[in-house]
């Protein structure tokens, strides 16, 4: 049951402090759920994918042996319980932190971000994980950054970074760092074998691109939400 328990301490704390009035992160909860629920489509077709072609598996010891399109049961839980959390961190930045502390980097961030993503990309065209990742995290900041030029991505930036120690947490137990042995197995030949102790460095980036899109379409459906209640009220 290990890699259950892993998502539902992931989803604990921020379903007991969703119904906090100053938070007020339930009455977000339908833009919320049908964000994480759309966003999973995709992502479980990627996993199916990779799955079925080697590019990582799943320690059995550690599931309770529900698959459904040959993936754990506990993995489709993982899109839902990782993002939830995310989200519920990056709104409570946006409830209690009013100053965008990386505003006028935002920009630069991305620049960075996008060059890194391609160079690499291109440089290890032979990796599936790498590639795969590194292009399609450059495409969607590309997209948010330049081409919907949204206002909200210099807040995610400063959330992934506060992010990174519960998914350094979360995801070195998936990866074997407290475990005998690891819970997803990856095929090193399919990625820069560069660790983050037990974490493969392509696994930091995997994990912003879920949450950058996760976090756009909740935003977008957010404003629709909004726009709706404002022209009801009217």
């Amino acid at each position: 049951m290990t890699y259950l328990l892993i998502n539902l301490f992931t989803i604990l704390v921020p379903l007991l402090f969703s119904a906090n009035t100053r938070l007020n992160f339930m009455s977000k909860w339908k833009p919320l759920w049908s964000a994480l629920f759309i966003v999973m489509i995709p992502f479980i077709a990627w996993d199916v994918y990779f799955t079925n072609i080697g590019v990582w598996r799943f320690n059995t010891d550690h599931l309770i042996g529900v698959n459904i399109l040959n993936l754990p049961i506990e993995e489709w839980l993982f899109f839902l319980c990782v993002p939830y959390a995310s989200i519920f961190t990056y709104h409570c930045f946006g409830v209690l932190i009013k100053k965008d502390i990386l505003a006028k980097y935002t920009n630069v961030i991305s620049l960075i971000l996008v060059a890194l993503m391609v160079v690499a990309s291109i440089v290890h065209f032979d990796k599936l994980y790498t590639t795969s990742t590194f292009i399609a995290l450059a495409l969607v900041i590309i997209i948010f950054q330049w081409g919907l030029k949204v206002k909200w991505l210099s807040r995610f930036y400063f959330s992934y970074l506060v992010i990174l120690l519960p998914f350094y947490i979360v995801n070195g137990m998936l990866t074997g760092m407290w475990l005998n042995e690891p819970v997803v197995i990856y095929n090193d030949l399919e990625n820069l074998n560069i660790r983050w102790n037990t974490i493969p460095i392509e696994d930091v980036f995997y994990g912003m691109l879920l949450l950058l899109i996760n976090i756009g379409l909740y935003e977008y459906l957010q404003s629709k939400q909004q726009e709706t209640s404002t022209h009801i009220s009217v």
